[in-house]
């Protein structure tokens, strides 16, 4: 979007057909766009790959519309995380394109569609309680053109369902690794691929738990090698991440 909006403006001036002060204000407003409540950073497409990303968290539904739809029209694919469906129904309001994800709580709009990489992110998740968290990585990681492959309830509770699943595993060129409770899975995970883990810990779990403290503490504590961690329930953070290191091979 962006770089196609530079040279649409260049040929115009080109061509004679556009001012220059309206070249200029264009332009200028390919960096970002401020909106009263909100400044909307288009460079950032530029700058990471991918388009700003909307914290629907905290905001009224008609801001996050209001911010949905100006991208929207700038040509920017759009993806809203930890939504709710009061946002979602404000959008599909004036947008019928808009797509809700309810157990990831992702809002989408898609501009362009994205080419799958070749490279696969799996998504691991300990338990079914982890879903939200889970589902929130693997609906983000596809939003933002990877091909994703999710394995979920293997936890260290029954570890013959993670074991059978070892062949598939090192087929992925990054893994996504969810749990909660004592937060173990990941070091398994780690033991057994030679890919980079991304460990996200969940606030699932018993008081000791304390709200995925435990679990966040584990991870960082890892004695397998190659294990990053993010913040507690950081779907979002991890996928980000993962998609990054995806797309450096393709």
């Amino acid at each position: 979007m962006y770089e196609k909006t530079i040279r649409d403006v260049l040929n115009e001036i080109k061509e004679g057909t556009i001012k220059i002060d309206d070249a200029v204000d264009i332009l200028n407003n390919l960096l970002y766009e401020d909106i009263g409540f909100a400044k909307i950073d288009y460079n950032r497409e530029v700058r990471k790959g991918f388009p700003e990303v909307i914290y629907c968290e905290g905001k009224t539904p008609e801001q996050v519309r209001e911010i949905a739809l100006h991208m929207y029209k700038k040509g920017s694919n759009v993806l809203g995380t930890r939504a709710s469906l009061k946002h979602y129904e404000a959008l599909k309001e004036v947008c019928s394109e808009a797509e809700y994800f309810d157990v990831a709580r992702i809002i989408s709009i898609k501009a362009e569609e994205l080419t799958p990489t070749k490279g696969i992110i799996g998504v691991v998740a300990a338990g079914t309680s982890d879903l939200p968290v889970a589902e929130e990585a693997a609906v983000t990681a596809e939003l933002m053109g990877n091909t994703v492959k999710c394995i979920y309830d293997v936890g260290v509770a029954g570890i013959h369902r993670l074991l059978s699943k070892v062949d598939e595993l090192r087929k992925f060129r990054v893994i996504i690794c969810i749990a909660g409770m004592e937060g173990a899975l990941p070091t398994v995970v780690g033991g057994l691929v030679r890919c980079p883990v991304i460990a996200v810990p969940t606030s699932i779990g018993y008081g000791a738990n304390f709200h995925g403290l435990s679990a966040l503490l584990a991870m960082l504590n890892s004695c397998s090698s190659g294990i990053s961690v993010v913040n507690i329930d950081n779907g979002f953070g991890a996928a980000y991440s993962a998609s990054l290191i995806n797309k450096m091979g393709e």
